[in-house]
This record gives structure tokens, sequence and C-alpha cells, in this order.
């Protein structure tokens, strides 16, 4: 996870180093509307089941935001996203092991506060809400391997679920390139058991952007 982020933070830096001096504009007291799109690198902590372990998986992470300023330093930044999480886990079912690649698709609604100490960059973090819209298992073992797709029939499933994400944005005039992380307050709701870990989603993004703003 730690590669991840000190990757990101490179890249940024250099798009920041290359670009700023002839692709920046001052739009913090604007109220602009953007599009954005990139990848989520996923897992979950607080882990609760019969020998479960997991590894991250990646995901695609798309969507809208809205920035409201509240004077030059300070705003709001409402966002709606298509957004992909997941893992992909080992443990047993009756002494036998089993492997499960879980995607869950998510419709995320961040409302974030802004701090925009410069024109190049936006801190921002906030609350969030995930409504989990679907989700795919691809379970293995040793003889088969079936897909299944959830129809959240089963009342232990949350399907809406309280987050927190924060992170930064580069702004280089149009072009927006957002580094987030962010992870679930509320559990899966699971029981706890092998075939139903409860956990909670942790998630790393890197999106690309472009911002519509009146001159």
């Amino acid at each position: 996870m730690k590669r991840v982020i000190l990757s990101i933070a490179a890249v940024l830096s250099l798009a920041v180093n290359s670009f700023a001096q002839e692709n920046t504009t001052d739009f913090r007291d604007k109220l602009t509307f953007g599009l954005k799109a990139g990848l989520n690198f996923s897992n979950v902590y607080d882990a609760k089941g019969e020998e479960f372990t997991t590894d991250p998986k990646f995901g695609l992470a798309a969507g809208a935001a809205l920035s409201i300023p509240i004077g030059k330093y300070i705003g709001i930044q409402p966002e709606v996203l298509f957004s992909q999480k997941g893992f992909v886990g080992r443990g047993k079912i009756l002494g036998s092991g089993y492997s499960v690649t879980r995607t869950s698709d998510f419709i995320d609604v961040p409302v974030l506060f802004t701090f925009k100490p410069s024109e190049f960059i936006s801190i921002v973090a906030g609350p969030q809400y995930s409504f989990l819209a679907k989700q795919t298992d691809v379970f293995a073992n040793a003889t088969t391997t079936i897909e299944q797709e959830k129809e959240f029939e089963n009342d232990n499933i949350r399907k809406n679920t309280f987050c927190f994400t924060g992170g930064i944005d580069i702004n280089l005039k149009h072009i927006v390139l957002g580094a987030r992380v962010g992870w679930d307050v509320q559990n899966n709701n699971g029981d706890g058991t092998s075939s139903t870990p409860r956990y909670k989603n942790v998630w790393y993004q890197g999106t690309i952007g472009y911002r519509f703003y009146r001159k």
C-alpha cells in the first residue's frame, strides 16, 4: 500500500513540475463541474472469518464532481462515482480450501470539504455514502470454478455504508489529477463465518479528470 501511495505522489509531482507553469490558472473562487475516471486499488480490513485472508485487487472508478467555492481558499465538493472495490480472498469451508475474487460495484457519494492553499493544489476530506449496487463472486477450489452474482435477498448484507475519504487534487488548468484514500466506517454486516466473512473496505484511488468552468 505504501508503494502505491509513493508511486501516485511521484507521478503527481512530475506532472506539476512539467506542466504547472504553462497549464494552470487560478479558479479557486469559481464554480466548476468535472468528469473523471481512473482506478481503485482495494482490499478489506477488520476482517473476521474462519481462516480468511485477502489480497488487494484493481477496479474501475468514474464519475462527476461539483466544486462549490466558499471564498477563495475553502469550499465544498460533492461527487457521484461508480466505484469497484473488492478483494481476492482465501479460506476454508469444512476444512476444504477455497479462493474467492469479490468485485463489489458501489455508487459512492462523497461530500468533501476542500482547502485550496494554492491554485495548483486542493486538499479534500469528508464523509461518504456508499450504495452497493451489485456484487460478483468467483469461487474456486481444487476441482471447480463458479461465478455468482448476488441479488441481496439476504438481509445479512449491508447495502448502505458510511465511509470516510480524503486526498489531494492537482489542478492543471482544465486537467485535474486526483489521489484519494478511503475506508468504510461500518462493516459489511456479515456474520463472520467462513462463507460470509465480516469486513470493511479500504481503497486507494487515482483519477484523471476534465474540469469545466466559466472565465
